[in-house]
């Protein structure tokens, strides 16, 4: 068993199927009575691809563009987070006002999720990890393989299907 759990911090890429890695962030905050903040990580884009989207827009509007994307995406994961506690939890696991947290960071995703667990001084990593072909059913998936081999914090990894 873990030690006191307060802080947690669950990764996700936010495709479908990752609700039990979710869940098991969740069950994990209602038996210590603790937080979570539910983290996307977005990569950059690459150097190609942010010079076409610099010719066709101005810097003002592509700052614009970038910020309405990214708290486009924190609605989206509150509401993801909402919809989960309504249509998945009990009355007794329900989530209190402020318990869950969405957040948003840009970078490589297993640099920022240490980042950010550093951050939030989380107690825990919760992910999960999808594995994509016969090579990946061997191998962890690279994200949450760099997170297990960095950490300086416990991580739990939940298999999640393809």
């Amino acid at each position: 068993m873990l030690p006191d759990v307060k802080k947690i911090l669950y990764a996700s890429d936010i495709d479908k199927g990752s609700r039990p890695a979710f869940r098991a962030a969740v069950s994990l905050c209602g038996h210590y009575n603790s937080e979570i903040t539910f983290l996307h990580v977005i990569e950059p884009l690459s150097s190609s691809a942010k010079s076409i989207v610099e010719t066709m827009m101005n810097d003002e509007s592509l700052h614009e563009l970038h910020d309405q994307s990214i708290q486009n995406l924190r609605d989206k994961l509150k509401q993801r987070i909402d919809h989960f506690c309504e249509t998945e939890l009990e009355e007794n696991e329900m989530l209190s006002e402020g318990q869950a947290r969405a957040r948003v960071e840009e970078g490589t995703p297993w640099k920022t999720i240490l980042s950010v667990a550093d951050d939030i001084d989380a107690d825990v990593i919760v992910m999960g990890t999808r594995t994509h072909s016969s090579v990946g059913q061997f191998l962890l998936g690279s994200t949450a393989n760099k997170v297990m081999q960095n950490s300086k914090r416990p991580v739990l990894i939940v298999p999640l299907k393809s």
